[in-house]
């Protein structure tokens, strides 16, 4: 279970239960985070906007290799999208791996980094909100 510090009250209770657990143990192995993980909004936008890029990619007539490597035509999708645009400008700006250890801030920061590149090769595929989370383009 993860326990929140929201706010003062919460921290001084987390401090009783803190002494209360060193006293019964005597010995306490603690992992420490800061900063608030991505929303579930988040999680989904990031979806929605990987295989928004990728029809994008694949209606311009860009294929995988043209970004990634010489060799056979390989058509964009939402996974290689995440796994080799996505994730790579992530790591350079956050320098965190997984897509559910940017903070929410960072979010927006990634996407502005993605969004530079697309622009050198024309294309601009927006941020998912609630209307391109409906369907809606």
């Amino acid at each position: 279970m993860e326990d929140i510090i929201n706010s003062l009250q919460s921290l001084e209770a987390y401090k009783k239960h803190l002494d209360a657990e060193f006293e019964k143990h005597e010995y306490l192995r603690m992992t420490k985070k800061t900063g608030k993980q991505r929303t579930l909004t988040q999680n989904a936008s990031l979806h929605k906007f990987c295989s928004m890029l990728s029809e994008a990619l694949n209606d311009a007539g860009f294929d995988f290799r043209l970004f990634i490597r010489e060799g056979y035509p390989v058509p964009w999708t939402e996974a290689l999208v995440k796994d080799y645009f996505w994730r790579p400008i992530q790591k350079a700006v956050t320098g965190k791996e997984s897509t559910t250890k940017p903070e929410t801030h960072e979010y927006a920061l990634i996407y502005d980094s993605v969004n530079e590149k697309l622009v050198e090769h024309g294309l601009y595929v927006p941020w998912p909100c609630k209307d391109t989370m409906n369907g809606n383009r």
